[in-house]
């Protein structure tokens, strides 16, 4: 996950996701080891979204936020 580049494999967890619920898991007991284990199992767990702008990684970036990023 170098994506991550240290952050918290939580920025980048899709908690709502649909298929997170289906899982009946308790978030606050999940790992950053679990979070990651989870989204390569399971890619529609991943927020996107995922833009990189040079060494910048935006996550589940909405374009309004993207504009302000790139400036147009």
């Amino acid at each position: 996950m170098a994506l991550l580049q240290g952050s918290n494999p939580s920025e980048i967890f899709n908690f709502r996701s649909p298929s997170f619920s289906k899982l009946g898991l308790d978030r606050e007991k999940l790992s950053g080891d679990d979070l990651i284990g989870l989204m390569l199992k399971e890619p529609r767990l991943i927020r996107r979204p995922i833009v990189k702008i040079g060494p910048n990684v935006y996550f589940a970036a909405s374009a309004e936020n993207m504009a302000k990023i790139i400036e147009f």
